[in-house]
């Protein structure tokens, strides 16, 4: 479950970090509609990345494909990299 985890996390810090900015930015300035879209479209991507991802990990990689590819990412264990990496 690690994996899964990790991979979740590492793409849902950078969509929660921008709507964090979008927020503070809205305390003292004016909210456009551009600024609206870039957080609706941070939310929904976080949104259906985190479902397809989970569905890829519970159901199949099958599910993958609405990520883009039905393979979803490994991660090497550092213990069993080669040495010199």
């Amino acid at each position: 479950m690690y994996p899964l985890t990790l991979s979740l996390w590492r793409t849902s810090v950078p969509y929660v970090v921008a709507f964090v900015v979008v927020q503070a930015a809205r305390l003292g300035i004016h909210l456009d509609n551009a600024s609206v879209t870039a957080a609706l479209v941070t939310g929904f991507g976080t949104v259906y990345y985190t479902v397809f991802r989970f569905l890829e990990h519970r159901l199949g990689a099958g599910w993958g494909w609405f990520l883009g590819a039905a393979r979803p990412p490994s991660y090497q264990d550092p213990s069993n990299r080669p040495p010199g990496d």
